[in-house]
């Protein structure tokens, strides 16, 4: 079979690949056309679309393409349905739905930013769904820290460091360590979530999120970070000459019409107007 979508896979257009060629059908001929080309040229390839709107292969509600390739063939290895909800975080932007998904969009986002091939992007991906798949059928509930003791003396570590701190100061302890993780975030295009870094900063996440829009200028953890991330776009709109595809990556947007659409609810502009506004001040710093 002949399977198309769109050019520029990250997430899902590499996911979808890899569960067709390793459980449907392994001769399978993947095509990445532009997103304008993909129905004309499936009827004139004979070719199944996948992952674009207005086709059977794609997203349905809050489900991605990769779920409805699971419904579809009715799979069953659990190892996969470990799988789902990872790349459907990474896919949707929504990286509360999997711990894991987050790492997934920060490996798939860079691999994209440096291979400009799709054809050798999906042969790359292809290894990094292989060891996802082995991770969820052998090593799922393993930790990096396999020491019971060490967990402990972690847990009392944390715990010491947060009661030192608040006998010091009114502002909690937390407030600082979790600047620094949401500084790390944005200079390194890594993402958080609450649960994460509930977990690192040993806090219940239900006090974390109440508490969080108190110590950072009044505003929810994500409207925080979408906040930082506008922010460094506007940096990058503004010192560098990466192309707008490219500062969607940088600042941890899952794709130029994500990073468009939250850029213009922030500034009331989308980058590219933003952009040339940037640059008329520069010519004429009186206009």
């Amino acid at each position: 079979m002949k399977w198309i979508t769109r050019e520029r896979p990250k997430i899902d257009r590499i996911a979808c690949p890899w569960l067709i060629r390793r459980f449907i059908d392994p001769e399978a001929e993947i095509i990445f056309v532009p997103d304008s080309q993909v129905k004309l040229q499936a009827e004139t390839l004979q070719a199944i679309p996948f992952d674009i709107p207005g086709v059977e292969f794609t997203h349905y509600e809050n489900q991605c393409t990769f779920d409805y390739f699971l419904k579809k063939y009715d799979l069953k290895d659990p190892a996969l349905h470990v799988m789902a909800p990872i790349i459907r975080g990474a896919d949707t932007d929504d990286h509360a739905a999997a711990s894991q998904s987050a790492g997934l969009w920060a490996i798939s986002a860079g691999m994209a930013f440096l291979i400009r091939d799709d054809y050798e992007l999906l042969e790359r991906g292809m290894f990094i769904y292989d060891s996802l798949y082995t991770w969820a059928t052998y090593l799922p509930q393993m930790k990096h820290v396999q020491s019971p003791t060490e967990h402990l003396l972690l847990q009392i570590y944390r715990t010491y460091l947060t009661q030192k701190g608040e006998k010091k100061t009114k502002v909690p302890a937390w407030t600082a360590e979790l600047r620094n993780m949401i500084q790390n975030h944005i200079d390194t295009n890594l993402s958080l979530n609450l649960k994460t870094v509930s977990e690192d900063l040993n806090i219940n996440p239900t006090y974390l999120s109440r508490e969080f829009s108190r110590y950072f200028d009044d505003l929810s953890f994500g409207e925080y970070i979408r906040k930082l991330r506008i922010e460094k776009a506007i940096q990058l709109l503004d010192t560098s000459t990466h192309s707008l595809s490219e500062i969607g990556y940088l600042t941890g947007f899952s794709d130029q019409s994500h990073f468009t659409r939250i850029f213009r609810q922030h500034t009331g502009k989308s980058p590219s107007e933003f952009r040339k506004n940037l640059a008329k001040r520069k010519a004429d710093p009186k206009g």
